[in-house]
């Protein structure tokens, strides 16, 4: 009995253990089988981000690469394409999308024709006309007013005869078309134009450009020939004759450390030596002892002449009046040229050059307006007496919005001992000349007052 017991109790405890066993597995299978759902899921989940990340930079990198290309390739389409021809593809569009929606023959006809022309049109595009273009300007320099002559100079250097075409001459904002007639081998073709002039600026002459076109004028094609040529309108300026801007100064140079025989500042005496001026001994050394002794000098600088141009808008009330200060700057800077005075011209942006008369003339040609922020007459006297601190005469040119204050505390930042003169632009019958400090100050409405104005200041 007992042994029974034993032998059922082990049988019991051998089936428990080989369920425990078997219910181990069966939880290793299913951990198992998770981990790999898992990994599945895992790699599935990061495989697209990962492919969707290099699609999109593949997409960037092709838009970086070839977008530019695109955008220009449709530009130049457009550019072909004139606004009577935008008019006839939408009409073309409208008359094909009623075509299709409502199956109506007569618009399916319509369209159809229109189509056909505007193909015909564009086949007019094709091919190339080989000129060979001399664009040449009598002169490049002009002033306000005057007519700028050139001629345009066209060759077929091909072996073949050119069809009849037009030929395109931009000129700042506008453009002039010549027509050009049927050319031989070999033969060439002029034409004379002139370019009148009535505001004072820098104008681009070309590039000249062959057209070609269609009958009808619904596109049209350019060949550009040859770089385009700048044309200088200079400002009109008044000749200062008979005065010498700077005089008064240049009794009071600044000596510098080469010596001279003969110059206003004295420097010591030495002997006399074989072709020194007599007129330079010094009789009282000489006396005193015993041998012939003359004055020596120090050179002195030539005046050094500035020209402050205030190009400020909210100091001048109409443009007429910053085309006279810009003419009025214009003509004492060539006037202190011709006298030889060292000049420093400049504006709010900075200094001009002013080597020459006509490089002096062409900087004042593409001058504008500055910006309100960059200052306007007393910020430039700061800039004047920063760059020019050994200033002999200093010329300020400004608006009439600028009052007397400023004018004051325009003067009072250039340095001590400057002779200065403010002109004013304003719209007076006659000048004005008054004085405000150290300063004189001259109002104008008109060039040609000027001359006398300034004679009356130096005298």
């Amino acid at each position: 009995m007992t042994a029974t017991r034993d032998a059922e109790q082990s049988t019991r405890a051998s089936r428990r253990a080989a369920a425990a066993r078997a219910g181990e597995a069966e939880a290793a299978v299913v951990a198992s089988d998770a981990e790999v759902d898992e990994s599945a899921e895992s790699g599935a989940s990061a495989e697209p981000a990962t492919s969707t990340d290099h699609r999109w930079d593949r997409v960037r990198e092709w838009v970086e690469v070839w977008g530019p290309k695109i955008t220009t390739r449709i530009r130049d389409i457009a550019a072909v394409i004139r606004p009577v021809a935008w008019v006839v593809i939408a009409v073309a569009v409208v008359l094909w999308v009623v075509t299709f929606w409502l199956g109506w023959q007569e618009a399916m006809i319509a369209a159809a024709v229109i189509t056909a022309v505007l193909l015909l049109c564009l086949v007019f595009l094709f091919g190339r006309t080989s000129y060979d273009v001399d664009l040449d300007l009598t002169r490049s320099h002009v002033v306000v007013g005057e007519r700028a002559v050139g001629a345009l100079t066209l060759t077929n250097a091909t072996s073949r005869a050119i069809l009849p075409s037009e030929v395109v001459l931009p000129v700042g904002a506008g453009r002039g078309i010549f027509q050009i007639p049927r050319l031989a081998a070999g033969a060439s073709h002029e034409e004379l134009f002139a370019i009148p002039t009535t505001h004072r600026g820098v104008l681009a002459v070309g590039p000249v450009s062959v057209l070609r076109g269609d009958p009808l004028g619904l596109f049209e094609r350019t060949h550009d020939r040859r770089q385009a040529v700048d044309l200088y309108v200079h400002p009109r300026t008044t000749n200062l004759e008979g005065l010498s801007l700077g005089h008064l100064r240049d009794l009071e140079g600044l000596p510098v450390q080469q010596l001279e025989r003969d110059d206003v500042s004295f420097h010591a005496l030495r002997e006399y030596q074989p072709g020194d001026d007599l007129r330079h001994v010094h009789w009282k050394s000489t006396a005193r002892v015993g041998d012939v002794m003359v004055r020596q000098y120090e050179q002195t600088r030539r005046s050094h002449f500035v020209v402050g141009l205030s190009t400020h808008p909210d100091e001048y009330r109409t443009a007429d009046e910053f085309e006279l200060a810009i003419s009025v700057a214009g003509s004492v800077g060539l006037r202190a040229l011709r006298d030889s005075r060292v000049l420093d011209a400049r504006v709010q942006k900075g200094a001009l050059r002013a080597q020459s008369g006509r490089r002096f003339l062409d900087e004042l040609s593409a001058l504008e307006h500055s910006r309100p922020r960059e200052g306007g007459i007393v910020e430039l006297a700061g800039a004047l007496a920063a760059h020019s601190p050994q200033a002999a005469v200093v010329v300020l040119v400004t608006g009439s919005r600028v009052d007397s204050a400023r004018l004051r505390l325009a003067c009072s930042r250039l340095p001590y001992g400057v002779r200065v003169l403010a002109i004013v632009a304003d719209r007076i019958e006659a000048p004005e000349l008054r004085r405000i400090g150290d300063a004189d100050v001259v109002a104008l409405g008109a060039l040609d007052q000027l001359p006398r104005a300034v004679r009356k200041v130096l005298s």
